[in-house]
This record gives structure tokens, sequence and C-alpha cells, in this order.
């Protein structure tokens, strides 16, 4: 079987304010193109197999346990309307030593992107809202940098990515400590790419179509999913706020690896993003979604969201990654990768992670009547995507293919390289020297990430921006530029950012992502 997923993105995904699961963009087809599960020449999968597959699914997940010591997952299979595997591994938390079980709630991060579609089509369904609305309708203070844009900007295009907006616009003012509010208002100040003809994964972008939708109902996303989606499945264990998670007594919390072993990350509250990263669920309320998948809406003989109002969700929206000589095409649907197998079936499916330690996985593929799901609360290695190729080989081959952990382990090793221009270069043997420090200082100013202020502390300069008071202690290098380094539970160790003068402007390299990392004296 030939590996079908796509090269590993920019590894600026790493950086916390990207939120790795903001997704986990590209290793897989997690957030740009769907993954492709070959079948074999019949293009089936039998009964039998598939129920030899469920038998060694145990085995499987332990096995990968073992390989990677994460510290904790929990699986489930749908197969029609039923539950047919769940179970959870490992710990919650190193600490407490607390057992993953079926009902233990994971933080879903991008997977939250799925989750939310099915809340906006139940509101198409309903005739409240469509696909087509336009967004100043729903959000009329909203606004792109673009007024034409802006003026025919739909619900539809921001859940697809297809704004124009550069990719993860606004991650890092969250990261700086700006509200949902504000990261929205100032996405008008970022430059656009080619309207409903450029893909950019972008969780602001998404999030201004959650938001505006909710808006419309008269009620916050969080409790809009609650209403429409999560109580309706009895979903009881999946949440779209923060505070709902934190509050669980079984709740897996995020862990990353420092000096080769797990240990607890820093929480990651993404209520600012909630509906592109927010959520969280147990494997056993997970299920009961991946259910209403495969019913087309339905659950039962309850139609929960019509078909006409799902189906644009699952269909393909956008071209994410044209084919190439190695890979296939990849396609957006609203919030779902939307992939074929070799065989022609459709599958749906999205990866999450945060790299503060979580890492999750669906796939559903509709004509196997057949849903999976992982989740872990350790910073991304492949596991969760590696158990769904094993699982879906044994389905459709009767044995597995290829080592997946290691094809897959790969993509994501290479997203944990050291950062940044500077990065890994020996500092010059004789530097340029740098003007008097002094005359660095003052006032700088940006329209999307507001004012940065340079001053000179404990003969260092030292930059501060941001609602959070962020600061970042530089380092001289040679002439005008400078680099400061940050805590390894952010960015991999050995990261460099350059910060470099010029005239009556400083350019911040980590805040460059977007091409707006340059702050002009006031």
């Amino acid at each position: 079987m030939t590996m079908k997923t796509e090269p590993a993105t920019t590894s600026r995904f790493l950086m916390r304010r990207r939120m790795l699961g903001t997704a986990l963009c590209g290793a897989l087809g997690a957030c740009g193109g769907g993954s492709v599960i070959a079948l074999g020449s019949d293009g089936s999968g039998s009964t039998t197999q598939t129920n030899r597959a469920l038998a060694q699914l145990d085995t499987l997940a332990r096995s990968l346990m073992t390989r990677t010591g994460i510290p904790g997952m929990a699986v489930a299979v749908v197969q029609g309307g039923q539950t047919v595997f769940a179970q959870g591994y490992g710990v919650a938390n190193v600490t407490t030593q607390q057992n993953v079980d079926a009902d233990t709630v994971f933080q879903l991060a991008s997977v939250s992107k799925s989750l939310g579609a099915t809340v906006v089509a139940s509101q198409v369904g309903q005739g409240s809202v469509s696909w087509d609305t336009p967004i100043t309708h729903l959000l009329p203070g909203f606004a792109l940098s673009d007024a034409a844009v802006t003026a025919q900007l739909s619900v539809g295009d921001l859940y697809a990515h297809r704004s124009g907006l550069p990719a993860h616009a606004g991650d890092d003012l969250e990261e700086l400590g700006y509200g949902q509010t504000q990261v929205l208002q100032r996405l008008r100040y970022l430059a656009l790419d080619p309207f409903r003809t450029t893909y950019h994964y972008t969780n602001f972008g998404l999030t201004a179509a959650a938001v505006g939708v909710a808006a419309a109902m008269g009620v916050d996303w969080a409790t809009l999913s609650q209403q429409a989606i999560y109580e309706p499945l009895g979903m009881t264990r999946t949440s779209s706020r923060y505070t709902d998670f934190a509050a669980r007594t079984n709740a897996a919390i995020g862990h990353i690896q420092l000096g080769g072993k797990y240990v607890p990350g820093p929480l990651r509250n993404a209520d600012a993003q909630s509906a592109a990263g927010g959520a969280s669920s147990s494997v056993n309320d997970f299920a009961k979604w991946m259910s209403m998948l495969l019913g087309n809406g339905a659950v039962g003989e309850r139609t929960l969201i019509p078909a006409s109002a799902l189906q644009p969700a699952l269909s393909q929206q956008i071209l994410s990654r044209p084919a190439s000589a190695t890979f296939p095409a990849g396609y957006y649907g609203f919030g779902f990768n939307v992939g074929q197998t070799d065989g022609g079936r459709t599958t749906f499916n999205h990866s999450g992670a945060f790299s503060t330690g979580a890492s999750t996985y669906f796939m559903v593929v509709p004509s196997l009547n057949l849903g999976f799901v992982a989740l872990t609360n350790a910073a991304p290695v492949g596991v969760p995507e590696t158990l769904a190729y094993q699982f879906f080989d044994l389905v459709q081959y009767g044995a597995i293919q290829q080592d997946w952990l290691t094809l897959i382990g790969a993509q994501f090793a290479s997203l944990t390289q050291p950062q940044g221009a500077l990065a890994g270069q020996a500092p010059p043997a004789s530097p340029a020297p740098a003007q008097p420090l002094g005359n660095y200082a003052g006032t700088y100013a940006n329209n999307y990430f507001g004012a940065l202020q340079v001053a000179v502390q404990n003969s260092a300069l030292v930059l501060t921006v941001g609602p959070d008071n962020t600061q970042y202690t530089c380092t001289h290098w040679s002439g005008n530029v400078f680099y400061f380094v940050l805590p390894p539970e952010v960015v991999p160790g050995g990261s460099r950012f350059q910060v470099s003068f010029s005239g009556q402007q400083v350019t911040l390299e980590y805040l460059d992502a977007e091409g707006a990392g340059t702050f002009t004296l006031v």
C-alpha cells in the first residue's frame, strides 16, 4: 500500500500560538486534504475482516503505547449506529496516575472543526442560516482588508478556509493575550490572497463564521453546540467551553516530552477559537456523533440534520493540495477533509493537535459503514493516525501493509526541528557592533499587533507586546540584528528568533509568519 500523505507543513505550527492542532495541518492530510486508504482490488472490506480487525485493535493500541511511551489514549469504532469498540489505555495524568477509560475527556484540538461544522449544518437545516449567508449579515462589524471580499464572504467560505486570509491568521494575536473579539477585529489588517481560489487553513476565520451563526441564534457558540448537537445526541461529556473540561474529574491533561520523558504541559485554553479547536469529548461520546454522520444526519428514526444541510460540509469545496506524482489531490469541505480511497470510496477525516499535549484523529468511511476515532494526551507523534491506518488495512486487506508509525512519525519528527533563521548558526566570530542600546528604545506601532515597547533593562533590549505584556529579552547577534529564545515547552529546543532594526522600523521574525511582524517607531 503506497503512502498517500502530503509533506509536513512548515514547522512554525509547533509554536504554541499555532495550536498544532490548530492543527496538525498537513502531515497526513490532516488539515489539507483527505487521507487516502487504499482498498483491495474488489474495493471491499468483508464483515469477517472487520471482525478480525476489531479483535486485533486492542493489541495494536497497546503496542503503539509501548513503542511511543505516550501517557494515555482512548479509541472507539462505530459500525453503523453501534459502538463496537471503546477502550482506554494508559493514564490521564502521569502525576496522579489516573487511568484512561472510554469516558475520559480529551481536548479535541482541530477535530473541533468537524464537530462544529455539524452544529452549523443543524442551523442550516432549520433554515436559520445557509452556508451562503454573508458573514456581514451575522457579524455586521466584521471586515477583511478588501471591501469587495468582505461583502461576498460567506459562512461556507470561512468554513472552507477560502477567504484569502493567510494561514493561521490571528493565532499569534491569541498567544499575545488578545481576546476573540479583538482578534476578529484585527484580521482586517492582513493582506489577502485570491478569494475563493486560495486555501489557507485559518482558525479565526472559521471561528468568525461560527460566532456569527451563534449570534444569529442569540446565544454563544458553546451554548449553541450544546443545544444543537451534544444534548440531542446524549453527548453528556462533550463541551465547547474550557471551564467544563477543566472541571471534569475524569479528564486527560496534555503532556509534552522534556528530557526524554513525558511531563504535564502548559494548560491550553482555546476558548478564543472554540469552534476551531476548543471542544473536548470522550470516545464514547464521539462515537455517537460518528454514528450520526454514518446515518447521514439521522439517529435511528430521528433526523437531527437534514442530508441537504449536512452534505455540503462533506463535499469537496476547495482544492487544498494539487495532485502531484507523489501525492493525490486533497480537498476540504466545510470543516472536514474530504478524500477518496483508491477504490473511489469517500472518506471524511480530521486531525487535531496541541503542541502542549494533544493529538487526535477520526476517520469515517460511509461505504464501509465504519467510523474510527483515537484521542491522546501527548504532543503529536502520529499515534492516532497510525492506529487508524492499521485498522483500515486490516479491514480491507486482512493484514497491515506498512510500518505506519515509522512513516507517519517521520512526518511529525520534521516538525520538531529548531525554529528561526538563526537556529543552528554559530554566532559571528567578529560581529559588527550594535548602536548604543538606547538608540533602539521607544514605542513602535503596528496596526495588527498593536504597540511594541523596546526598552533597555539590565544591559539588554527587552521587547514588550500585547495585552499580556509578553516579553522577549534580546541578545546581540551582529550590527542591528538581535535574537531571542523561548522555553522548550513553547518551541523546539535550539530555536532562535531574529529581531532586525532598520531605520525607524523593527521586524520580529517570530511574529512575521503572516508578513505583519514589522513595527514602526512612533
